[in-house]
């Protein structure tokens, strides 16, 4: 069974930083891409930013410039460097593992991200 991990949310002032990290178990059939996606309340779930198993990376144009993400496919681990953070980013942030074979995804539970004075 797949269990993906999060950790690295809390709360932070606005400009401040906070690094996500996700840590996949389990039997995964490749790694075709990884990424971050958040739901704030109200709100649908949001691409943040991905990278595909080539090393390409897509972000949301609102974290451009901000936010950083990183992976080890030989760990199946995936991180979110959050800098210059505002409270539009206040969001569950969830962790997201496609799958080559399948193209199953899979999901974390989410950390909670609060940026607020």
């Amino acid at each position: 069974q797949v269990q993906l991990v999060e950790s690295g949310g809390g709360l932070v002032q606005p400009g401040g930083s906070l690094r996500l990290s996700c840590a996949a178990s389990g039997m995964i059939f490749g790694i075709n891409s990884m990424g971050w996606y958040r739901q704030a309340p109200g709100k649908q779930r949001e691409l943040v930013a991905t990278v595909a198993r080539t090393g390409s990376t897509n972000y949301a144009d609102s974290v451009k410039e901000r936010f950083t993400i990183s992976r080890d496919i030989a760990k199946k681990t995936t991180y979110l460097q959050m800098n210059s953070l505002k409270p539009e980013d206040t969001a569950l942030y969830y962790c997201n593992i496609r799958s080559i074979i399948g193209n199953v995804d899979y999901w974390g539970q989410g950390t909670q991200v609060t940026v607020s004075s």
